[in-house]
């Protein structure tokens, strides 16, 4: 279901990132104008494994329908990584974000022996939410003013997953 993000997937990733723009504008900051192209998500991709983030496609069939990133990685007394993620509108309420999750914690615990995974979304994302209570994470608290999207400071939720749970 989830498989590490290659540069030659930067067409694909622009293509599904252009299609989803007012889908995802709600839910995310302001993305320049290279983000929606192969040439701006090769770039990001060049920052995200520079930077110890473990950046996977979401898959449906062969098909990229979203990504999901485990980052902000912290070691040594905290071992502990953040996950975000999003899926193609019209792929929306299929499982593929649960399973993604599911997936990436696995590869959290497992191959990267981190202790915590923690996530966040917006106040009113009760899908994501979901997808999160789902795989076990939970709620811990409010992040008051935690994300810039559009113009407006965001409340968030904060949540964890412990590698004991």
């Amino acid at each position: 279901m989830i498989r590490p993000v290659r540069p030659e997937d930067g067409e694909e990733l622009a293509a599904l990132y252009t299609a989803n723009r007012d889908f995802l504008a709600p839910f995310e900051p302001v993305r320049p104008p290279e983000f929606f192209t192969a040439d701006g998500q090769r770039d990001r991709l060049g920052l995200q494994l520079a930077d110890e983030t473990h950046p996977f496609a979401i898959l449906d069939g062969d098909a990229i329908a979203g990504t999901i990133n485990l980052f902000s990685i912290v070691r040594e007394s905290l071992q502990s990584g953040t996950i975000g993620y999003w899926i193609d509108q019209a792929r929306n309420g299929r499982g593929l974000a649960t399973g993604a999750v599911g997936e990436v914690l696995a590869y959290a615990f497992g191959d990267l022996d981190l202790h915590r995974v923690e996530a966040a979304t917006l106040v009113g994302n009760v899908p994501s939410q979901r997808v999160l209570e789902k795989n076990g994470f939970e709620r811990i608290g409010l992040a008051r003013r935690f994300l810039r999207i559009g113009d407006n400071w965001r409340d968030f939720l904060l949540f964890q997953r412990l590698a004991d749970d």
